[in-house]
Order: C-alpha cells, then structure tokens, then sequence
C-alpha cells in the first residue's frame, strides 16, 4: 500500500458498504439465530458464520472511513492500525472460505438430498466452521508476526523519529527483510483463500445449475433464483476478491509490494454489500424479513409525507 489510492473514491465505498450491508447483515444474522433454534440445518450455520464474518468486518469499518476521511493519514491510536490485520483482512479471508463451504453444502444438497437429509451432517458442519475460524486466525497472526518483524525502521510503528520524518501511514511501508518473508506468505494466502476456493466454487455451483436443468418438477421461478443466485456468487467472488489476491501474485513475481493494491482491497470492501445478495436468494424467512422492513419504511415514510 505505498500508492495512496483516490481517498474520496475510498471514503463513498466504504460508507455505501457500511450503510446497505451493516443493517441486512443485522437482519440476516438474527434471521440465522431464529432458523437454527427452531430447525438447524447445515447452511444455516455456514450463513450464520458469513453473517458474523461481516459484522466484524463492518463494525470496524469506521476506522478505514476515519483513515479514507484523513487523506490516508493514520491519526488515531496506533493499536487500532495494529489491530486491522485482524478486523479488517480475518473477515476477508474467512467470508471466502465460507462462501466456499455454502456453494459446497447447495450442491451436496442437490446431487446427494439423501445424504443431505441425515441429521449427522450438523455434527460434522461446526467442526468446519471451528476450522475455518482457526486457519483464518492463525494465518492473521503470521501476518502480524512477519509485518512487524523489524518494525522499529519500517513505516508501521510508532517510532517519535519516523513521526518526525513523515506523516503515520498503516500498513503502508515495509522494509526488505520484512518484504522478503510477507510476500511468499501472500502468495500462499492467494492460494488458499482464493484460488483453491474459487475452483471449488466453480466445480460445485457449474455442476449445481447441471443438475438442476435435469430436474423437471421444480418450479421455474425457483429454479431461475437458484441459478441467479449460483452465477451471482461466483460473480460476486471473482469480483470481490480476484484485484486483491492478483496483487499477491504480482508483488511475488516483482519482490516488491505493488503501488496499486489499496485500489484492489477497495474491490474487496464490496463484497460485504454482495453477500445480502447471497442471503435473500438462499434464505426465505431472509426475503420475508426484508419484505416486512421494507413495508415498514414505505408506510413510515408515507406518514411523514402526509
């Protein structure tokens, strides 16, 4: 993040995430909550995870206003900056494990309904969701180790000459030794977190939509929201989180961090706005939720107007 990307650019993105994902994440969660208690199946819990990923991820989203606001200039406490790695790129690398595991559990569904229906596959879907949330944290921790290895002459410490110098940036500047030990573990991120789960998406949604055509007595409507919403996710994903991880790739090829990358991650920001998209078509109690809300605001607003 050397190259301070169009930090107005950065600011509206961020609001806009903030404003249209923070409430409908909300609302999905508490549509999660009330799915499990009554009649808990796999996806429920995969979709109440995603929700908890990007309620993390949204609630810290302030800070990146307040930096966007600033010019991109750190000015608040530097425990916060510190902090990012876990707030800001846990729920990034733990949403697209997810909606791995979600495009897996959709086409189990359909190609397996008898395996499916067994009531084990709870058992086995908390162990999933406990792995995933480790791997994410501890690759978080071996981030932070290697970014502040060296810190005391890099550009993300509080050091009161390097304050002097120039203004505090996060996670902005990195020193060779710092560079040489991060960029092969992004690179290695791209694959875990990106590319091996983008290939698992396509295998599962590709084959989804297959064999859905092949089944004669699902309604049409249904069936054209089922393969909106398989094309919609895999859209969403590359989209998402293809920039961010293709700069891993290229800083690994260039040993250098690439100028461009806070421009990608912005790409990445959006996919908290995506994912409501993902609970509507899945979820119908989700579709009943914000129907109601929505109901609710025309009538509100209808007696304000008059």
């Amino acid at each position: 993040m050397s190259e301070v990307p169009p930090q107005k650019v950065f600011l509206a993105i961020s609001i806009i995430t903030f404003l249209i994902g923070f409430p409908i994440s909300v609302l999905a969660f508490c549509s999660c909550i009330r799915k499990i208690h009554s009649k808990p199946i796999p996806i429920d819990i995969l979709m109440l995870n995603l929700a908890i990923s990007d309620l993390i991820f949204l609630t810290f989203l302030p800070i990146k206003m307040k930096e966007a606001a600033d010019n991109m200039i750190w000015n608040m406490p530097f425990f916060l900056c510190r902090s990012d790695l876990f707030v800001f790129f846990l729920p990034v690398y733990s949403s697209s494990l997810f909606l791995t595991a979600i495009s897996a559990e959709r086409y189990v569904c359909i190609a397996f309904p008898a395996k499916y229906r067994s009531p084990r596959r709870i058992i086995y879907t908390i162990p999933i969701c406990v792995a995933i949330w480790a791997l994410v944290a501890a690759t978080a921790i071996l981030v932070y180790k290697t970014v502040y290895t060296d810190s005391d002459v890099a550009d993300n410490t509080t050091n009161q000459q390097t304050r002097m110098r120039e203004p505090q940036r996060c996670y902005s500047n990195f020193t060779p030794k710092q560079l040489t030990e991060l960029l092969p573990l992004r690179l290695g991120i791209a694959v875990v977190y990106f590319l091996l789960p983008l290939l698992t998406c396509c295998f599962c949604y590709i084959n989804f939509i297959r064999i859905l055509l092949k089944l004669p007595l699902i309604k049409r409507q249904r069936r054209l929201r089922a393969i909106g919403m398989a094309l919609g996710t895999l859209l969403v994903f590359a989209s998402s989180f293809a920039p961010y991880n293709i700069s891993h790739l290229v800083g690994f090829l260039k040993k250098e961090n690439p100028k461009w990358r806070t421009t990608a991650l912005i790409l990445t920001t959006l996919n908290a706005c995506y994912d409501p998209i993902i609970f509507y078509c899945i979820s119908r109690e989700m579709r009943s939720a914000i129907k109601v809300c929505a109901n609710a605001f025309l009538r509100f607003y209808a007696y304000l107007k008059s």
